[in-house]
């Protein structure tokens, strides 16, 4: 069974994100990371960029794909975590903590993301 905290709002795409006030965490959901396997290449959007939700902006690559990364809300990237540079496994070691893709700055209520039970339903796991 995959980790799906209940704090965390989640996209069809398996993208996470965590709104404290106006910003938005965003990283791939540990049933992302365990379908991808070892993840070898994290590839960030640049800061000051404007994404639209739904909008591909980052890719994951590991041992068996690349996958694109898919904006959950819409705003502009204010951070990237660097230490995905040296350390993309860090992804499949703490999706939900250290392995956090990028930080945005949320314009407007994000729409369509799913709760975890939700979530949960969509991936076989309720």
């Amino acid at each position: 069974m995959s980790n799906i905290p209940d704090t965390l709002k989640y996209a069809s795409s398996h993208e996470w994100l965590r709104v404290e006030n106006d910003v938005g965490t965003v990283g791939i959901t540990d049933h992302a990371q365990n379908e991808l396997s070892d993840i070898v290449f994290v590839e960030l959007p640049e800061v000051g960029k404007t994404l639209s939700a739904g909008e591909s902006c980052a890719v994951v690559e590991s041992v068996k794909s690349a996958s694109d990364i898919n904006a959950p809300a819409t705003g502009e990237v204010i951070e990237i975590n660097p230490a995905l540079g040296d350390n993309p496994d860090l992804v499949n070691d703490d999706p939900y903590g250290e392995g956090w893709f990028f930080k945005m700055k949320v314009t407007g209520d994000p729409e369509g993301l799913m709760g975890a039970t939700d979530y949960a339903e969509m991936i076989g796991e309720s």
